[in-house]
């Protein structure tokens, strides 16, 4: 066998738990996403993927692929809820999921996940080599782009409470440590 080298490595092999991390929040939790950037083989195979870290009892805000991507997600370490949302809002997966657990979010389902105490840990396949996702909570939530008054129509409510509505984790990250 020849000794290995570290340019073989190069564009080929990424290792996740040093890699620079996506997003970082103390006490929340932090992601890595393999993508076309870091790891340029993902393009030819035409998959991307993401290991996420969250700490105990810390959420994973409500999201979706808005790439139409499959995500098979592996539970690592840890434990906690999975909990995941058809297109037409009806409960599809409501679980306790623990290492060992393999689940399936179909294109454009919401997954979230809430770890128990002692945190959780997952990988997740995408079938597209750049995954874009967007999040139900957060400085990237969707619910941002959506009129007040059009909130305000969907959900059959008052000025005052969309406002309210609207107020609430709008400006945090995608996890949410316990408070």
């Amino acid at each position: 066998m020849p000794e290995p080298r570290a340019e073989d490595r190069e564009d080929v092999v990424l290792n996740c738990l040093e890699a620079p991390l996506d997003v970082d929040i103390p006490g929340g939790g932090c992601v890595v996403v393999l993508n076309t950037a870091n790891l340029p083989l993902v393009k030819e195979v035409g998959l991307g993927a993401d290991l996420v870290r969250i700490g105990g009892r810390s959420m994973c805000s409500p999201g979706f692929s808005c790439d139409s991507a499959y995500q098979v997600t592996y539970i690592v370490r840890g434990g906690g809820r999975v909990q995941v949302l058809g297109i037409d809002g009806t409960r599809v997966l409501e679980t306790r999921a623990e290492a060992g657990c393999l689940f399936i979010v179909p294109r454009f389902f919401v997954v979230s996940k809430i770890a128990d105490d002692t945190g959780m840990e997952w990988f997740s396949i995408i079938t597209t080599p750049n995954p874009i996702f967007s999040h139900l909570a957060g400085r990237t939530s969707v619910w941002k782009a959506i009129s007040p008054a059009v909130l305000e129509s969907a959900f059959n409510t008052s000025p005052a409470m969309e406002k309210l509505f609207r107020s609430k984790r709008l400006d945090s990250e995608i996890f949410f440590a316990p408070s």
